[in-house]
């Protein structure tokens, strides 16, 4: 009787541990991802960049003030980037597509993406959750939802032509700061 309460006063404690719990959940690599976005490419040019502070100061106001998701309450702590490594797609000797690696803070942790862009119109061409902690809002990682953002330019968020994630508010909030931030950072790394 003892070790059968014993058993079950662990199964308790072990469930009520995990189940409050959020492990970050890698979806695609680094090169996985670039994979992904250039999959006819001739070739994969990357370059570093780095933002100054007069280009930052452009993206804040570009993102209403903010260089970091907010939505989550963890903006406050989260430091924004400055350097950057842009990934051309090439085929035929022209560029067919840029894609940036942003990460932000979602309710649970950090939601890492990889967008590619157009690189004469800006607008998005593709994209993908590379890593994800977050609960209930692992639907924003589905081609279904992602997909909502191909064609869309500057300015795209919930409601405007994007569905949001039921349960999922910030998740797809986040979701739809950073591709707004990745244009910007494209937009002032162009110049």
């Amino acid at each position: 009787m003892k070790n059968r309460m014993f058993a079950l006063a662990m199964g308790v404690v072990c469930f009520l541990a995990l189940s409050g719990t959020c492990r970050a959940v890698e979806l695609l690599t680094s090169d996985q991802a670039v994979k992904e976005m250039f999959p006819d490419a001739d070739k994969v040019d990357t370059v570093k960049k780095t933002l100054d502070a007069k280009q930052l100061a452009a993206i804040k106001e570009k993102l209403g003030g903010t260089l970091v998701y907010k939505g989550s309450g963890k903006g406050n702590t989260w430091k924004p980037e400055t350097e950057y490594t842009v990934y051309y797609g090439v085929k035929g000797g022209e560029k067919t597509g840029v894609a940036i690696m942003e990460e932000e803070p979602g309710k649970w942790g950090p939601v890492k993406y990889i967008v590619l862009l157009d690189p004469k119109t800006a607008k998005v061409k593709n994209m993908a959750v590379m890593s994800l902690s977050e609960k209930r809002g692992r639907p924003i990682s589905t081609k279904n939802f992602l997909s909502q953002f191909t064609g869309k330019g500057e300015g795209v968020s919930i409601g405007k032509g994007v569905t949001g994630v039921s349960g999922a508010t910030i998740s797809s909030e986040c979701t739809c700061f950073t591709v707004n931030k990745v244009i910007a950072i494209y937009q002032e790394l162009s110049k």
